[in-house]
Parts: C-alpha cells; sequence; structure tokens
C-alpha cells in the first residue's frame, strides 16, 4: 500500500488525531503508535468496503476504539500471570516521564476520568468529531453522548 497515493493521503490526514486518541486511552506513546497502525492496516485490508467516502474518520476511530477495547480483553485475559521486573521499571519511568511535561499533564489529569466519560470528551476535543459521529463511532444513542461530554466537562472541572 505504501505506492498508494489515496493511502498516504488518509494517513496524512488522519495519523496525528488517531494517535492522540490512542494515546488518550493508553497513556502510552508505544501503544498509541500500535492502535494508529493497527487502525491503517485494518484500512489497507478492509477500506474499500466502505460504501460511504465521507464516512472515512469516524470508520478510523471506530476501528481504533475497536483495536483499544481487544487489547484490553487480551491484557484482561493474562492479567494473572507474574510481572517481571523490568516491566514495572518501564511502566514507573514512562508515567514519570509523562507527568513532566505539561501537555502530558492534561492528559494525565483525563485518565482519571472514568473511560466512558473520556472518550467521547476526547473524540469531541481531539478528534474533533461531532456528537452524532461519537455516537456512531462508540455505537451509542446521541443523547448519551452529549451526557457524559457534558459529565466528563464537569468531572475534569470540578477536579
Amino acid at each position: 500500500m505504501s505506492g498508494d497515493p489515496e493511502f498516504e493521503e488518509l494517513v496524512n490526514l488522519y495519523y496525528r488525531d488517531l494517535y492522540r486518541f490512542g494515546f488518550s486511552l493508553t497513556g502510552s506513546e508505544a501503544d498509541a503508535c500500535d492502535l494508529a497502525q493497527e487502525t491503517f492496516y485494518a484500512w489497507a485490508k478492509k477500506g474499500h468496503q466502505l460504501k460511504n467516502r465521507a464516512s472515512v474518520k469516524g470508520w478510523l476511530f471506530t476501528t481504533l476504539h475497536r483495536e483499544f477495547l481487544k487489547t484490553c480483553r487480551r491484557r484482561n485475559r493474562f492479567s494473572n500471570e507474574s510481572i517481571d521486573e523490568d516491566a514495572e521499571v518501564c511502566r514507573v519511568c514512562r508515567r514519570t516521564a509523562r507527568e513532566r511535561v505539561d501537555s502530558r499533564t492534561l492528559l494525565h489529569i483525563l485518565g482519571e476520568i472514568a473511560e466512558d466519560f473520556r472518550v467521547p470528551l476526547v473524540l469531541y476535543y481531539m478528534g474533533d468529531l461531532s456528537y452524532k459521529e461519537i455516537a456512531d463511532v462508540l455505537a451509542l444513542p446521541l443523547g448519551t453522548v452529549q451526557s457524559r461530554i457534558a459529565r466528563a466537562k464537569f468531572s475534569f472541572c470540578a477536579g
């Protein structure tokens, strides 16, 4: 797909927003990169099936969110395994590095908001999606999306 100008244009248009959305979900640069790459890999395999080309952005965000949920389920399945010392050291290093940078502090604060409320908020402000697009991405009623964004704003400001 590397020679496909349409594919490259999609990557240029949406990679940054997808990465930021992935980072807001995972708190990890590497995981955010992986999610964005998996999303574009899925597009390369299945994008031709999308009938309405105006829905590309929503399709990409939906796919990234589903990949994130799939990763969470996979992690939960193996959560009883012990964590080796190196993995724990890396996790502590990532967390402290994230907190040192101002822009990362915002993401840290966002991480304190429950995921059900954080995801629509991030899609709205960082993904620049409309309420309707967010409802489609998350497969939720429009009113639920509006309510969750309002509650996320309140908990963000009240915190």
